[in-house]
């Protein structure tokens, strides 16, 4: 037992160790498409567009002719019943015994004016039975068919075939919507943890500057020493701040296999994949009017459509609820051909006419006031439908301006303290080379150099900010100012 479990646990040992690498070169661009391509939640949005596609080709199928067959063989009764006998003016128990063979062939076809369903039905319907009755010995059978055109139409009530389609076409709508504010979501998501993980790349190469301009600067003060300009405190103190960065260096660096753990498990990718970030630095001037930010998050935002199609929703519950207990009239004609024989083969000659003409009228009298109370409580559900997208708009507004209003101002810091980190450079290299010459004293070099690095980390993290904003402005307008491309445009290929 001892063996096979050691065998088992380098042969896991090695199955990991020998699993495929690969170097992924991580930009936010290919961690969204990564992240997009394998995300459970997606997959599983991608599965109820596709069930809803199926609901809604169902139900416009449910628009065109339909053919069914009917059959009742046998139909066997053999009991005894209470019947009321109009000759002795008394009820009498009657056994009946009699065998049906029934078939009915009919193509029923909704009725469609100018592509609109009219909650009417025509049908071409053939019914044929033999019908077979037994007393006291004698049997009676009798053949039977008829051919005929039925109409059926409903006046005064709610059209729940035109309804009952909307709502398919709008839960359609619905999904698809939630799919692309899924996909938006899982961006700013991914983008947080880009810009995360981003950051503690940037700040390593911040430390490595850093500690190669202070190896430079022990250099020359080992040098000084050398030549007597200089003591060994010079040397010691700049040694000390080597170990101080090294520290910050190495805890950056902790920092970072962890975050990058992270970012693999949420992109459910392998363990064992190496991936690279480049600090890149991309500081492009947006030109963005706040008012036309404001009318793509109007007019882009899912969830703001979506709670226009809830609210449709409810107005159709409304139309509904409104035909429940209501007035109306239903129409009914038949128009057609029967015949009826003792004998099978003479059933199809010498048809009678087969008409009926039937009106049937619901009217409601009194009802203390349920169907009433019943209007009014779906059209409070419209008026919070209305509520709701109004505090939507005002959300929307909120966070386009306050996304707006950081980009202005992160982007002018960004070009700002760009300027000051090029003359920051231009002023540490002077200084080494004067501290070189003696010229100035290392007290004043080490400002110099803890100033620069300031200046380099506060441009880090503006940037990183300025690139956060500009992530959230296009979360929340549903735009990508820099590509100039809307991120509705979603196809959705899905076999249906």
């Amino acid at each position: 037992m001892k063996n096979a479990v050691f065998f088992f646990c380098v042969l896991l040992n090695y199955t990991i160790l020998a699993a495929p690498k690969q170097t992924i070169d991580l930009t936010l661009e290919s961690a969204v498409d990564i992240a997009l391509n394998n995300s459970y939640r997606i997959k599983e949005l991608e599965m109820e567009i596709e069930k809803t596609m199926f609901d809604l080709r169902a139900r416009r199928a449910g628009l065109k002719s339909k053919v069914f067959l009917n059959l009742q063989t046998p139909d066997i009764s053999r009991v005894s019943e209470n019947k009321w006998n109009s000759t002795l003016y008394r009820d009498e128990i009657v056994r009946e015994n009699t065998q049906r063979w029934q078939s009915e062939l009919s193509i029923s076809q909704p009725v469609i004016l100018f592509g609109y369903p009219t909650n009417g039905y025509i049908s071409l319907n053939y019914k044929m039975y033999r019908y077979q009755q037994r007393d006291n010995g004698n049997r009676e059978v009798d053949f039977y068919n008829r051919m005929y055109l039925k109409y059926e139409q409903p006046f005064f009530t709610t059209n729940k075939l035109k309804n009952d389609l909307e709502r398919a076409q709008l839960a359609l709508q619905d999904n698809q919507l939630e799919y692309i504010d899924d996909r938006v979501r899982l961006i700013r998501d991914i983008g947080d943890d880009y810009y995360d993980v981003f950051e503690l790349v940037f700040a390593e190469t911040i430390f490595n500057k850093q500690l190669n301009i202070l190896e430079r600067t022990l250099e020359i003060a080992k040098q000084h020493a050398e030549k007597k300009i200089s003591n060994e405190m010079e040397r010691i103190q700049v040694e000390l701040e080597i170990t101080n960065e090294t520290e910050d260096l190495l805890e950056n660096n902790s920092n970072q296999r962890r975050k990058l753990a992270n970012i693999k498990q949420r992109l459910r990718i392998n363990i064992n994949d190496s991936l690279i970030i480049k600090p890149e630095i991309h500081v492009t001037p947006v030109t963005i009017k706040l008012n036309d930010a404001l009318e793509l998050g109007y007019e882009n935002n899912p969830r703001l459509e979506q709670l226009n199609i809830y609210k449709r929703f409810s107005e159709l519950d409304v139309d509904d609820q409104k035909g429940d207990n209501a007035f109306q009239v239903n129409l009914e004609l038949t128009y057609g051909l029967e015949k009826k024989d003792e004998r099978f083969k003479r059933i199809w000659d010498e048809y009678d006419n087969s008409n009926s003409a039937t009106i049937n009228a619901y009217i409601p009298l009194w009802d203390w006031g349920e169907r009433k109370a019943s209007i009014q409580a779906e059209m409070v559900d419209v008026r919070r439908r209305n509520l709701q997208i109004q505090e939507e708009r005002e959300n929307i507004q909120k966070n386009i301006i306050n996304a707006f209003t950081n980009l202005q101002d992160y982007q002018a810091r960004c070009q700002n303290l760009e300027k000051s980190l090029n003359i920051s450079n231009k002023l540490l290299n002077m200084s080494i080379e004067q501290y070189e010459e003696n010229q100035i004293a290392l007290q004043d070099l080490m400002q110099i150099i803890e100033r620069h690095k300031d200046i380099e980390l506060n441009f880090m993290d503006t940037y990183i900010k300025y690139r956060r904003s500009l992530l959230e402005l296009m979360i929340n307008t549903y735009y990508d100012f820099e590509k100039s491309t809307s991120l509705l445009d979603v196809q959705f290929s899905l076999n249906y």
